[in-house]
C-alpha cells in the first residue's frame, strides 16, 4: 500500500513536489480552496467536517487522479456531477486539456461558472449545465466522477461518451471492489482498483476503453426469439 497523505501539511508538500507544479499553481489552488470555503457559507458544497482538510480531502484527492493520466492540450476531460468542482476544477488548474464540468443543479452551475472566471480558466474549462442524459454525446479522452452515481448507473449514462481509448478515473469509497462486481463482466474487464493516497479505506476505479459488445448480456427479447425458434 502506498503511503497515505494524512494531514494538510503532507498534502501541500505532496502537491508542491509534483512535476510541473509551480508556485503560481500552488497559489491558484489556494484561491480555489478559499473560494470553496467562502461559498460553503451559502450552500452545502462539501461536508462541513472536511472544510479544515481542504488540501487533503479535496485538492490532493482530486489531483491524485493524474497519477493515471497524461492529458494533452487537444484532449477532452469530462467530469460528471462536478458539484464543488472536485476533481474538475483541480484538473483544470493542473492539466492543459479542455475540461467539461457536467452539473445539473442551478446553484452549483452558477457557482462553477463563477469559480471558472475567478480562477482564470474560461479558455479551457466549461460547464455543461444540464443532466447527463440531455447532453449531446462527444468522445472523451478522460471521464471522471466523484460521488456522482452508483457505478452501474454511471456507466449506463456515460458509456456513449467513451471510446476504446477513453480513460476512466472514478474515486470510490471502501466498497469500490464491490461496486465493480455489481456491473456486467463486459465492464469489469475494463477496470482495475487502485489505492487512494488520501484515505486508507478509499480506492479509485481506473479503466481504459468501454464494455465489449461481444460479452455484453443479450437483451431478454433476443433470448425469447431464439427459444421460440428452437421449438419450431
Amino acid at each position: 500500500m502506498p503511503d497515505i497523505i494524512d494531514s494538510e501539511v503532507s498534502a501541500r508538500d505532496w502537491m508542491a513536489a509534483q512535476p510541473g507544479v509551480s508556485r503560481e499553481t500552488m497559489e491558484a489552488l489556494d484561491r480555489l480552496a478559499a473560494f470553496v470555503a467562502d461559498e460553503a457559507r451559502h450552500q452545502n458544497l462539501v461536508s462541513a467536517a472536511t472544510l479544515a482538510q481542504m488540501w487533503q480531502r479535496h485538492i490532493v484527492d482530486s489531483a491524485q487522479l493524474l497519477r493515471f493520466a497524461d492529458p494533452q492540450p487537444q484532449e477532452l476531460w469530462i467530469d460528471l456531477g462536478s458539484g464543488a468542482g472536485f476533481p474538475g476544477l483541480v484538473i483544470g488548474l493542473l492539466a492543459p486539456c479542455k475540461v467539461l464540468l457536467v452539473e445539473s443543479r442551478a446553484l452549483r452551475i452558477d457557482y462553477l461558472e463563477r469559480a471558472i472566471e475567478h480562477l482564470g480558466l474560461a479558455d479551457r474549462v466549461m460547464v455543461a449545465g444540464m443532466a447527463l442524459d440531455r447532453m449531446e454525446a462527444e468522445p472523451a479522452d478522460y471521464i471522471s466522477a466523484r460521488a456522482f452515481a452508483p457505478l452501474p448507473r454511471l456507466l449506463e449514462g456515460a458509456a456513449r461518451f467513451s471510446t476504446e481509448k477513453t480513460r476512466w478515473l472514478l474515486p470510490k469509497g471502501r466498497n469500490a471492489a464491490m461496486e465493480l462486481e455489481s456491473v456486467s463482466s463486459a465492464w469489469q474487464h475494463v477496470f482495475h482498483v487502485e489505492q487512494s493516497l488520501t484515505d486508507p479505506d478509499a480506492a479509485i476505479l481506473v479503466g481504459t476503453g468501454r464494455a465489449s459488445p461481444a460479452i455484453l448480456p443479450q437483451p431478454a427479447r433476443d433470448r425469447r426469439v431464439r427459444r421460440n425458434r428452437s421449438r419450431s
